[in-house]
């Protein structure tokens, strides 16, 4: 993609998934997760959507739907687990630390960031703190730059971060923002980034 730099992807497997987005958001998770459904049997999965409260809760209900797997709220001081989809809830920032052995969802009332609440920056910070270089981000449709922030801390990290290409994205704001800093290993079409994610989390070698 002409102006746009991409970095090499982590060679370490991933052990999560995290996926931030918002205008167009719903329709794109709904083709991601219909097309990489058994592969998130080995990662939590850890979304933010820009939506207000009660809507987050029906989103992770579809989300349910298509990717034949669990998927609901993140709910304070829930342990993460592999094969399960959870949703920041609206209204709340979601991030996640360690504690122990595992890993824990944390939820706070704090200010909006981006002008977004909840906003993917925090999740994605936080992502980065706790898995690494283990860490596959998407950025994926959305208004703002919510999530660029993200992109860096990750990739700083070591993780790996794919952003949605800006024809196939109902506003190319946040992928587009993501995309600039030079921190992604790739800039996909929609319909190319579950199959990617099928393969990256199949241990293919990239």
């Amino acid at each position: 993609m002409a102006g746009i730099k991409l970095r090499s992807y982590s060679p370490q497997m991933p052990r999560v998934l995290t996926i931030g987005t918002s205008t167009g958001g719903p329709q794109a998770l709904a083709v991601l997760f219909g097309q990489i459904g058994r592969a998130i049997d080995r990662v939590p999965v850890l979304v933010t959507q820009h939506m207000p409260p009660t809507f987050t809760a029906i989103l992770a209900e579809h989300m349910a739907k298509v990717a034949g797997r669990p998927a609901h709220e993140g709910q304070e001081g829930e342990v993460v687990k592999p094969g399960t989809i959870y949703v920041a809830p609206g209204g709340k920032h979601m991030t996640v630390e360690k504690s122990g052995a595992d890993v824990v969802i944390r939820l706070n009332d704090g200010p909006p960031v981006n002008f977004c609440k909840p906003a993917v920056d925090p999740l994605f910070d936080s992502v980065a703190k706790a898995y690494g270089s283990a860490t596959l981000a998407l950025v994926l449709t959305g208004m703002g730059n919510d999530g660029e922030n993200g992109t860096r801390t990750i990739a700083r990290a070591g993780g790996s971060i794919i952003a949605q290409d800006e024809a196939s994205s109902v506003v190319w704001g946040m992928p587009g923002a993501a995309a600039h800093t030079g921190e992604c290993s790739e800039v996909l079409p929609l319909d190319q980034i579950g199959p990617k994610v099928t393969r990256i989390l199949g241990g293919q070698r990239l």
